[in-house]
């Protein structure tokens, strides 16, 4: 027993004794400042938005007092039909840009993979919207979705010889989610468009050179060594839009407000419509702790797909 005991501690000091102390507090003095900022920026506040949620705190500062009231916010969110919506609109949302933004990214990456003239111009035009504030993005974009003179309105006159009449984009409840989609997924394609490039560059050229011996064709070597080659980069792609797609929220709040009709509403604006608007910082609070809990289920998602693959 005490032989089993000391094997940790044998283990803790040839690692120390290898690395050596001042290489050891250099190290710790390197991750300091990241460990500190994160515990003030990230642990810190969600811990106070924790405890926040469990009261009635208001945003302004009342004369009333600030009450413990335990989970009476989570049940009030849990019960309102709003939350619901809002829920199942971002899932929706998540659900349509997914296939067509990192569809769109890939397919861009396999082109620009290849040995081009100007390759490297391409890239950086087709990454440029990556790099565009949201807010210029839904001018621009709302300057398109315009009814009925709007650009986007009069290109779908023209290709179906003026059958399909105008459509309200961004209000009618049946488009507005869709146009969310279409230009939240131009918008960001180029960041996942980039991680596909690095992936498709980190395959080993020896790879696609054995395939060609086994007398494979293009498609065969697309299938058997691209797609394995790029299946970690597939996970991380899927799990990082899926989580920022559920952090929907500009693009809403600049073109629709949430509606038509809550047709486009999300859990991140009817958080801070919540708490700023209506002033309920605890329940926008509570709301908060409620998106965290998703984003963390997704994290996990994440890790077991990671281990599944063996990343």
């Amino acid at each position: 027993m005490s032989a089993l005991t000391t094997v940790p501690k044998q283990r803790r000091r040839s690692v120390i004794a290898r690395v050596g102390w001042s290489r050891f507090l250099q190290e710790i003095g390197m991750l300091a400042p990241a460990v500190g900022l994160m515990t003030i920026f990230l642990i810190t506040p969600f811990l106070l938005s924790f405890w926040t949620a469990m009261t009635n705190q208001p945003l302004v500062p009342r004369p009333t007092p600030v009450r413990f009231i335990g989970f009476n916010n989570f049940i009030r969110i849990l019960n309102d039909g709003l939350f619901w919506t809002s829920l199942w609109n971002v899932t929706r949302f998540t659900l349509w840009v997914l296939p067509i933004q990192c569809g769109f990214a890939f397919l861009t990456a396999l082109l620009l993979n290849r040995k081009m003239p100007f390759r490297n111009l391409y890239r950086g035009m087709f990454f440029l919207p990556a790099i565009t504030s949201m807010v210029v993005v839904c001018v621009i974009w709302g300057t398109l979705f315009q009814y009925p003179t709007g650009p986007l309105n009069h290109v779908v006159g023209v290709l179906s010889g003026g059958r399909i009449q105008p459509i309200d984009w961004l209000g009618d409840p049946n488009w507005a989610m869709l146009s969310m989609v279409l230009l939240s997924a131009w918008q960001a394609y180029g960041f996942q468009m980039i991680i596909y490039l690095a992936g498709l560059q980190g395959i080993p050229d020896e790879l696609y050179d054995a395939a060609r011996i086994d007398g494979a064709g293009r498609w065969g070597r697309f299938w058997h060594v691209t797609m394995p080659g790029l299946r970690p980069t597939h996970v991380f792609v899927l799990v990082i839009t899926t989580i920022q797609a559920f952090k929907l929220y500009t693009q809403v709040a600049i073109l629709t407000q949430g509606g038509p009709k809550s047709s486009t509403e999300t859990v991140v604006h009817y958080m801070v419509r919540s708490g700023f608007e209506e002033q309920k910082l605890g329940y926008a609070s509570a709301v908060s702790v409620i998106l965290f809990l998703i984003v963390l289920v997704i994290a996990l998602v994440q890790r077991r797909l990671m281990r599944r693959f063996d990343v």
